[in-house]
């Protein structure tokens, strides 16, 4: 009896193991930044007979500025690291395990770094040394790649 009783709950206990997980339905973004963060490190220089390198997914936290000029940040000498942003913090997202976000925006510009250690890091600039300024439109998400690269040689 105590075998039969065992057995029933035994398969009644796998039932739920062995369904599919359900995919958690998310509300799609409108306006925002969807992107990817990745990471390459060391000696990027094509190499005869060699693969080229692969980025790897970076898993940080992605901090979403108000437009932050280099005048108003504290750099780390000449490199894309820096300690302080002294401009608005509009929000920060979490990305996954393959370095994927997404973050709702109001439209406007804004300037994005990522968390590498106890830095911010971002390595792009336009003509007025703005950095990392992103636009988000009116009905529109827009789509980012960042690659934190500054271990890597080219």
């Amino acid at each position: 009896m105590y075998k039969i009783l065992f057995f029933i709950v035994f398969i009644s206990m796998l039932e739920p193991a062995c369904k599919s997980p359900q995919k958690i339905q998310e509300t799609p973004i409108l306006e925002g930044i969807t992107g990817v963060v990745n990471k390459v490190a060391g000696n990027q220089m094509p190499r005869i007979g060699q693969p080229p390198a692969v980025p790897k997914p970076f898993p940080t936290t992605v901090f979403i500025y108000a437009p932050t000029n280099i005048s108003q940040v504290s750099q780390i000498g000449s490199s894309p690291l820096y300690t302080a942003i002294f401009t608005k913090l509009i929000t920060t997202v979490e990305t996954d395990s393959a370095g994927l976000f997404k973050v709702k925006l109001p439209v406007g510009s804004y300037s994005v770094f990522v968390q590498v250690n106890k830095s911010f890091f971002a390595n792009n600039f336009d003509i007025r040394n703005n950095i990392a300024l992103v636009a988000v439109e009116e009905g529109k998400t827009t789509d980012i790649k960042i690659t934190v690269n500054h271990e890597a040689s080219y």
